[in-house]
């Protein structure tokens, strides 16, 4: 799929730029990875409240730089290892990244004496890829009873991550599964499982998955540029 043309001008004039295409149901997550905290502060100023993170200690270490940013919201959307999971669930409001039955369980356990409860979404495989986690639709269907049962993670919804090298059709086709695979589970009316949100699309592909019913887009190299090798 060919990348769309990074926009030119000031963060702030991109940030404008790219919220002129999106819906106001459309929330706009600035994924920071490797990103300087003055670009993040240059972000916040241009009025992004949402930060999204891949690893936990990376964001740790911003969230000391940025204390002074109260309102910002931390989404976890990287990979989360079991053992980093108490510290995702002390850093973030929200966790896109759940892969798999065993993880939710465990972040369900430590989550049940905390005050605030992370809001979370269950990523799913649409299609296959050895570098991308996830339940595939199969998968996620067998475990909804299971996870139903986690409550104190507030499941919202759905997470993915599309293969790279897809053509526009082959990734607008993808996110239309993702929208179908949420009404399917919203009939089940599993009381612990919501499906109002639907974190899909990034720099390439995010007015595909708007287009799609995409409620979050994960927008990085689009707003701050290429990341350090």
């Amino acid at each position: 799929m060919t990348a769309f043309s990074q926009l030119g001008g000031t963060i702030a004039e991109r940030i404008h730029q790219i919220r002129q295409t999106l819906p106001d149901s459309v929330r706009l997550l600035a994924v920071t990875k490797q990103v300087s905290i003055e670009l993040m502060r240059a972000a916040y100023d241009a009025g992004v409240r949402d930060f999204a993170e891949n690893r936990v200690q990376e964001a740790e270490a911003k969230q000391a730089q940025l204390h002074d940013l109260t309102d910002v919201t931390w989404h976890l959307i990287g990979h989360l290892q079991s053992n980093k999971a108490q510290k995702a669930l002390e850093c973030f409001q929200w966790i896109h990244s759940i892969d798999d039955l065993k993880l939710a369980q465990r972040l369900n356990r430590l989550a049940a004496p905390l005050p605030q409860k992370p809001q979370s979404l269950l990523q799913v495989k649409l299609l296959p890829d050895p570098t991308k986690y996830g339940w595939s639709v199969a998968e996620l269907m067998t475990d909804l009873s299971v996870l139903n049962q986690c409550e104190d993670l507030r499941i919202q919804g759905l997470m993915t991550i599309l293969p790279y090298g897809l053509t526009s059709t082959e990734a607008t086709t993808a996110f239309q599964q993702m929208q179908t695979l949420a009404n399917t589970i919203r009939q089940q009316n599993l009381p612990h499982i919501q499906m109002q949100v639907l974190s899909m699309g990034m720099s390439n592909d995010y007015r595909f998955a708007v287009q799609a019913g995409a409620t979050m887009v994960r927008l990085g190299r689009i707003l701050f540029g290429d990341r350090p090798a």
